[in-house]
Parts: C-alpha cells; structure tokens; sequence
C-alpha cells in the first residue's frame, strides 16, 4: 500500500510503501508523548525505508531521543523525523534496522484501514491523566513492549499486503 503523508503546514510531503498499514500500536512511552503529542500516545506504521520519497526535505529536522528521560545522557540511535516549520512528526528511522521506516499514523493523508485489535504499549511509562480502554480482545495491554514485531502482528492476523 502507497502511504502518502505530510506535515501540517504543508513544506513536507512523503510517500512510502507499507505491507502493513494497520494503525494498532499506541504507544504511550514519554519520548512518543512528549515528541508526537495526540491523546498521550503515538501511533507508528511500518514502511519500506528504500521507498521513502520526500518533497521539501529541507524543511526536516531530526531529533535523536534521550533513552534514559528524565537523566538525559544516552541517546537514541533511531532519528526522529520533524517539520522544522510547523514541528509536526513525519517518521522515525534507526541504523540498526536500516530496511524499515516507521512513520507516524498522525500525519499519514491516506485513508488507514481500522485494525481487527489495539495493543496500549509501554504502559509502565503513561501518566495517570492519560485514560486507556479497558483490556479486551480489542484492546489489548502491555507494561513494556510486546513480544511481537509490527510485521507479525499482521502476518497472524492475515493482513499482509505483500
């Protein structure tokens, strides 16, 4: 699937393609909080980082994330893609998986199927304000990360679009 995205003032428009477009995982870690906004929690998609086109990307910024937040001395290796004009988050992309881009449900213009489930990850770091549904077969709960990668995710639920 062609996901075609881009930030909220328009200087930055992306294209890339996913095999697995479903907007599951929400995300409720400080950096995602913190650096993407939305209900306390982001939402990033899987893509193929070699087809990853861009229009205006002089108008990015990349923010690397402090692991260890609130000590702030161990950085991400993973960069965080951003307008420069009006801060929106584009994607994220890591060396140490440089085949994949990650980028944000939040500024994805292409019409996202609904997923079959929800994961509410990294809810260890969620503040109490944040409000998360109640744990179902629909929304299922994680502390940490879940042992399952975003890919197989939609292989065992049969939505692979490759």
């Amino acid at each position: 699937m062609l996901l075609e995205g881009s930030c909220h003032c328009g200087a930055v428009r992306f294209s890339v393609e996913s095999h697995a477009p479903y907007p599951y995982m929400h995300c409720y870690c400080s950096i995602c909080r913190k650096t993407q906004g939305g209900g306390g929690f982001a939402i990033n998609l899987h893509a193929e980082a070699d087809s990853l086109k861009v229009q205006g990307r002089e108008h990015t910024g990349v923010y690397r994330a402090f692991m260890d937040h609130p000590v702030r001395s161990e950085r991400s290796p993973g960069e965080r893609h951003f307008c420069r004009e009006c801060a929106s988050a584009l994607w994220v992309w890591d060396p140490r998986w440089p085949e994949l881009l990650h980028p944000f449900a939040s500024c994805i213009d292409t019409p996202l199927p609904a997923p079959p489930e929800r994961c509410h990850i990294l809810l260890d770091s969620k503040p109490a304000w944040v409000p998360v549904p109640t744990e179902t077969a629909a929304d299922r709960h994680f502390p940490e990360y879940p042992d399952e990668a975003l890919i197989d995710w939609h292989r065992r639920h049969g939505l692979i679009t490759d």
